[in-house]
């Protein structure tokens, strides 16, 4: 199928609305519309030019969600370079691990990562740069005469100011690189995915197709926007189509959640599992837990009126203008999703990967059936590796023009993620119904989904586990959204002489703690539970991880 350029998208959108508002920040400190984008991105590509940054180069993006992080990626994406994305929760050792692996000339950071980083260690790079006020924090002589000489020759450049006419992207370069998205924050041996110009505009071009903006709808960015999911359907998608983004610029608790709700008032939100259940939870099932409640609930005619004034309130909470609730990530838990289901509202369940831009299924929400994660888009094709494809689970498998290239210096990871036929291995187990509609029943991958999205891998937390004293071997598990580590513990003497003293009860306390100092705070253990006996293999020695929950 012919494919949009997002690029294209976004260069009409800033034609037709060149005085409207494109992104803000939500707590007032950055804001532009579209004709302020144009110009914040003309000054940057002078600004590389200066500095000599060439078509090609990786220019890294490591901050909080905001108004600055949206306009940087836009003018990367437009001077040909490439984006590489870092979670700002990563350690300064992952950032500097990450920044090295990706060979990024440029660095722009948030406050957060500001203060815990040395710009130093990072040999590699040209400059750091305070993404908030576009200001240098650390740079050779070089590079900081020709960083502040760029005002001047933006004037020269733009005498008269940008125009309209100004506006010109590059839009046939689908097969070159635009992202380098990390998956972990690993310095052993990381995976950046790299996603192309293509896959983003197979993105994009469905978003747009299929869920066209109306004047002034607006759309909270509340996940990283660092992750695929964040960056291209609550801002790239949402931008290109003339929507209003505004950035959270603070921890997404539910306090402040249901205050930026009602302060933007979204036409649609995307979010994860544990955001919605936390809602419905405290805000809903207790309502509707009484005998005399649970009655009514299945009456007839009675039913309409309690689950009518239930949606109402839900409407109300999501700040009343919501068209649409999108939720992907991790499987919805099954109490909360009968009760959007009783009620009508209008929820859907998708399904995507970072690998795929992220986006692999989707179904609006009329049409969505209960309990699935959707359809095939059409730019991503999916099989199921089963006999049975329709009854019995196999891997999910995809091929398409959303799917990456490949993980970017790291061949072997590559190969084996892809079969000899070319379809990508997703590592889900499911099925896909006679009508399309795909059912995923498990995961072959053990990542655990973190409470904003962050993609949280097992094994690097047990591999710092298992190097501390007395524990032969752990498994992390998530429990009620808490990560708890189960260690079978060394008993033997010489694990006995590690103990100094101290009972197992409290080395385990220091040996969490101790690992806790090195993990960003999302993926930190919350506590760490004895077992008695060794965890069961396979026959390979891997451990059998469904065993243990």
């Amino acid at each position: 199928m012919a494919t949009k350029h997002y690029l294209s998208y976004l260069q009409e959108t800033m034609r037709n609305r060149w005085e409207c508002l494109a992104m803000k920040d939500l707590d007032g400190v950055n804001s532009y519309t579209y004709a302020g984008l144009a110009e914040g991105i003309a000054k940057l590509h002078v600004t590389w030019r200066a500095m000599g940054i060439k078509e090609g180069d990786k220019i890294a993006l490591c901050g909080r969600n905001c108004a600055n992080w949206g306009l940087l990626f836009l003018a990367v994406e437009s001077y040909k370079a490439v984006v590489v994305s870092i979670l700002p929760d990563f350690t300064a050792e992952g950032i500097y691990s990450l920044v090295d692996h990706s060979e990024a000339v440029l660095l722009y950071i948030g406050p957060n990562v500001k203060k815990k980083i040395d710009p130093t260690q990072m040999k590699g790079l040209k400059a750091t740069i305070f993404m908030d006020d576009m200001t240098i924090v650390e740079a050779d002589d070089k590079t900081r005469k020709a960083f502040e000489s760029a005002d001047e020759a933006f004037k020269k450049a733009y005498p008269d100011g940008v125009t309209v006419k100004d506006i010109q992207f590059p839009i046939d370069n689908y097969d070159d690189i635009a992202v380098i998205n990390y998956t972990s924050g690993s310095t052993g041996n990381p995976k950046g995915v790299m996603l192309t110009h293509l896959n983003l505009s197979g993105n994009v071009e469905f978003g747009c197709q299929r869920i066209p903006h109306r004047p002034g709808d607006k759309v909270l960015s509340m996940l990283p926007i660092a992750h695929m999911f964040g960056l291209m359907y609550e801002f790239l998608y949402q931008v290109c189509d003339g929507a209003e983004v505004y950035f959270l610029t603070q921890a997404p608790t539910p306090t402040v959640l249901m205050k930026a709700f009602a302060q933007v008032k979204p036409f649609m939100i995307l979010t994860v599992p544990l955001v919605v259940e936390k809602i419905i939870k405290k805000g809903v099932l207790p309502k509707i837990s009484s005998r005399a409640a649970r009655i009514m609930w299945k009456t007839p005619f009675l039913k309409n009126i309690i689950r009518g004034k239930v949606k109402e309130g839900l409407d109300k909470t999501f700040g009343g203008q919501l068209r649409y609730l999108i939720i992907g990530g991790a499987a919805l838990n099954g109490e909360v999703e009968q009760v959007l289901h009783d009620i009508k509202f209008q929820y859907c369940v998708g399904y995507g990967m970072t690998e795929c831009g992220p986006l692999i299924s989707y179904e609006d929400w009329w049409e969505y059936a209960f309990h699935s994660c959707g359809k095939q888009l059409p730019q991503c094709h999916v099989r199921i590796d089963s006999e049975d494809p329709t009854r019995k689970d196999g891997e999910i498998q995809v091929k398409g023009i959303n799917v990456m290239k490949g993980y970017y210096k790291n061949e072997e990871a590559t190969r084996a993620v892809f079969t000899e036929d070319g379809w990508m291995r997703t590592g889900d187990l499911g099925v896909l119904d006679k009508a399309g509609n795909i059912y995923i029943h498990g995961r072959s991958k053990n990542m655990i989904l973190g409470p904003s999205g962050q993609n949280i891998y097992p094994e690097e937390l047990e591999d710092k586990l298992n190097s501390m004293p007395c524990i032969v071997e752990s498994i992390v598990v998530d429990r009620d959204h808490k990560l708890v580590a189960l260690v079978f513990p060394d008993t033997s003497n010489e694990g006995k002489k590690q103990l100094g003293g101290k009972t197992l009860v409290q080395l385990m306390e220091e040996n969490r703690v101790a690992v806790n100092r090195d993990l960003p705070q999302y993926s930190q253990i919350s506590s760490i539970e004895l077992v008695a006996s060794e965890f069961e293999k396979t026959p390979k020695r891997s451990i059998k991880r469904y065993l243990y929950k």
